[in-house]
């Protein structure tokens, strides 16, 4: 319960630990009491995400109706004479490890904006000469902007798998999909933001104004600032995509294919499909409904042959039909390696393909099996170490071991479609690919699946595959400052220039130390 005493308002935070009862108290801006939360449904949904796995109480919850709450409430702590409270952005809480986590500090509810923010957060701009933006709140879920950009025939360019995320949580990370190979990650097609740094300050940056604040904010895992505003890149869209899934019984020929279909001719777009993404096949009892009906028992006996089934997914976007039969025509002249006659298509509106992940969501919710623990691993692999990845992971620790179950995506993508100046880190290498172990499981058995996660970066330590964890979580400094690398004193000079007193740490504290201990 918060209590209003002229300057202060104080949350008194008990916790039992192996010492008794510890007490902290801290102090937050009066002038935001009607807008800070305690009591225990607040505290309870911000102490959890889609993960499941970790729980972490936060003292308060800031719900802001503006993003002057934001900065008043960084800016009094950052300024604050007793101990400063940590910050953490909530935004759709789809992160997986507590990411989006403060223990015993303040969780922004970014969807407040939303609610309680007054005026349009998606302002569609610019013209065919010098190209078509959206200037879109932070707090903005990507299904919202789509939805608004649509109105007026225009689209980003880059998107997410599943659009029911904030715009400032995906920019903190990157944002992949299959649209990297060919656009960048949705951290590439930003044009300028405005963030509340750790300091408290509202800063508008771009490549050319602040620029050292822009590119350690993009893909920064919101340590330098919370994004409220980006400039986002637009373009005129199609009404229709083709959408087409291919399958392979041999790893070489499916990594071939898909490098060969996203490979530019020059330096143009053509012959170049607008999506492209590789996934695994290894559960007879898989969901098949994307195929037809006839053909599902030979996918079946497919899987049961082979153990694993690799596909890629296509899409083209397009208005004239006539026109994308000559497009897919080009563009699988060069594909030889997949099984004659298992490729399979549909045609969906651009909406229904971007969107499509929601319809697997509504299921989940029918049945009671969102709301449960994802004990997720996303990895970048480098394409020198793939060979040994499919042999090692796929075959030995997901198919030996039985996690077949597991929802795996495995595609490529270019180096060269990454701006080096972001936070975010990839392999050292041009060519690499996102490996996604996609996992459900049970409250009482998702360190099961954990420990195949572990498995799996120790088999890539121990062969030498140099992987880079995305949306990943680290438990030592080592980890750390191995995940950096060569951006480790980089990300050290920004934390201190931005985010001095370590306001915007994670909620775990070796991360804090890790700072710490190394920006001396």
């Amino acid at each position: 319960m918060a209590i209003s005493i002229q300057i202060f308002i104080y949350f008194i935070i008990f916790s039992i630990t192996g010492y008794g009862i510890s007490t902290w108290a801290i102090s937050l801006p009066p002038q935001l009491s009607g807008r800070i939360h305690s009591d225990p449904d607040a505290i309870k949904a911000a102490s959890t995400d889609y993960g499941h796995i970790i729980s972490v109480n936060p003292a308060a919850v800031l719900s802001p109706s503006s993003v002057d709450d934001i900065k008043t409430l960084i800016s009094f702590s950052f300024k604050s004479n007793s101990t400063p409270y940590t910050v953490a952005a909530k935004g759709n809480a789809h992160s997986t490890w507590g990411q989006a986590m403060a223990a015993s500090g303040v969780v922004v509810d970014m969807l407040s904006l939303k609610k309680n923010g007054n005026g349009s957060r998606i302002i569609v701009s610019g013209n065919k000469g010098s190209g078509f933006y959206a200037d879109v709140g932070g707090e903005q879920l990507w299904i919202d902007v789509l939805n608004e950009t649509l109105k007026q025939g225009l689209s980003p360019v880059s998107w997410t798998d599943y659009l029911y995320l904030t715009v400032g949580g995906t920019l903190s990370n990157a944002g992949i999909s299959g649209q990297t190979h060919r656009r960048g990650p949705q951290i590439a097609n930003v044009k300028e933001l405005d963030v509340v740094t750790g300091k408290g300050d509202l800063v508008t940056c771009s490549p050319r104004q602040n620029s050292e604040l822009f590119f350690a904010v993009l893909g920064g895992l919101g340590q330098f600032g919370i994004i409220t505003r980006a400039r986002i890149v637009l373009e005129p869209t199609k009404k229709r995509v083709r959408w087409l899934r291919i399958l392979y019984n041999d790893f070489a020929a499916f990594s071939k294919d898909q490098e060969s279909l996203i490979a530019m001719t020059g330096a143009s777009y053509q012959n170049v499909p607008d999506y492209a993404e590789g996934q695994l096949l290894m559960d007879p009892n898989t969901n098949l409904d994307f195929f037809p009906p006839s053909d599902r028992p030979k996918i079946i006996s497919l899987i049961k042959q082979y153990g694993i089934i690799y596909f890629i997914e296509v899409a083209e976007y397009y208005d004239d039909s006539s026109t994308v039969d000559k497009e897919l025509k080009c563009l699988f002249k060069n594909l030889n390696g997949f099984i004659p006659g298992f490729m399979y298509e549909a045609d969906v509106t651009y909406l229904d393909f971007l969107n499509r992940v929601h319809r697997d969501e509504l299921v989940l919710r029918e049945k009671g099996l969102w709301e449960i623990p994802h004990p997720w691993l996303n990895l970048f692999v480098p394409k020198s170490g793939i060979f040994d990845f499919n042999n090692g992971v796929f075959k030995d620790i997901l198919l030996k071991n039985n996690f077949t179950s597991s929802l795996v995506l495995f595609y490529p993508m270019f180096r060269n479609k990454w701006d080096d100046r972001m936070s975010a880190v990839i392999p050292d290498e041009d060519v690499f690919y996102p490996a996604g172990f996609l996992d459900s499981s049970g409250f009482d058995n998702w360190q099961v699946f954990d420990n195949k996660n572990k498995e799996i970066l120790q088999f890539c330590a121990r062969t030498g595959i140099k992987i880079k964890q995305y949306l990943g979580h680290h438990g030592s400094k080592e980890e750390w400052i191995d995940h950096f690398g060569s951006k480790w004193n980089t990300f050290k000079q920004r934390k201190a220039q931005f985010d001095p007193k370590m306001l915007l740490s994670p909620r775990t504290e070796n991360f804090q130390l890790t700072v710490k201990e190394y920006s001396m």
